[in-house]
């Protein structure tokens, strides 16, 4: 997953909103949403070659979930599935109880890894890095992931579509108007729009990715409302060609 924004506590109504591509190899086998554990009940995409996810939601109102961390080395097949990091953070059954877990891990063992957990009460971002995995706080507001750091805005993804989440937000706040808010979101991950980065063809730098065989398979917009309770709408191919619709929660 190459595109995560995630609304913490600034929504009315809404204390999580998170909208997110995922960006892969098409020929990279994959299910859409699907229930992924029973206990805590947790639903989200099922990688088929390595069996992690990408991006999934528990019963407590938890969201987990994992994009690449581009650091300038090459990732080593031999290392372990980064997406196993939001099953092992949901079993916690809360963001906090997650933290220390994911904490004590060897991140030697995986490739370079961009972690989002969340919940109402607490939202935090796992890096691993040569001294160790670094926990970084979310504060309320609005927060861009990438493949690189967090609301970096050196990151054409990031630097093109913060603007365009931002005024999606502060329209709904003002109206409270959920298909127009959702509209505008299907708008923003379906951008097409380059940013120059020399560091990337400029097909990888839009938001909805077109790059030969590469490119988006599928895109989320979850809510968590005051209940508790999960709205998961899943586009289940690029979100420039296909509509989201209601699917599984947990």
């Amino acid at each position: 997953m190459c595109t995560l924004a995630i609304f913490v506590g600034q929504l009315p109504g809404l204390p999580l909103m998170i909208a997110a591509n995922r960006d892969e190899f098409l020929d990279r086998n994959a299910t859409g949403p699907e229930l992924l554990a029973t206990a805590p009940r947790v639903v989200g995409g099922r990688d088929l070659q390595a069996g992690g996810t990408w991006l999934a939601i528990s019963e407590p109102g938890t969201v987990a979930g994992v994009l690449n961390r581009r650091t300038g080395a090459l990732p080593l097949a031999s290392k372990r599935s980064r997406g196993e990091l939001p099953m092992m953070a949901l079993a916690a059954g809360s963001a906090a109880a997650a933290a220390p877990r994911i904490r004590a891990l060897d991140g030697n063992a995986y490739n370079a890894f961009n972690l989002l957990v969340a919940d109402r009460d607490e939202a935090w971002v796992a890096q691993n890095h040569a001294d160790g995995i670094r926990l970084t706080p979310l504060d309320r507001g609005l927060h861009l992931l990438s493949n690189l750091d967090i609301d970096d805005p050196t990151c054409p993804k990031i630097a093109r579509s913060h603007t365009r989440f931002a005024a999606a937000g502060e329209q709904f706040t003002r109206d409270r108007d959920a298909t127009r808010f959702r509209a505008e979101l299907h708008a923003i991950v379906a951008d097409h729009t380059l940013s120059l980065d020399p560091r990337l063809p400029d097909a990888l730098g839009a938001i909805c990715v077109h790059a030969g065989p590469f490119g988006t398979r599928c895109s989320s917009l979850l809510f968590l409302d005051d209940a508790g309770h999960w709205q998961h709408w899943f586009a289940a191919g690029p979100p420039c060609e296909r509509a989201f619709e209601t699917t599984l929660v947990p």
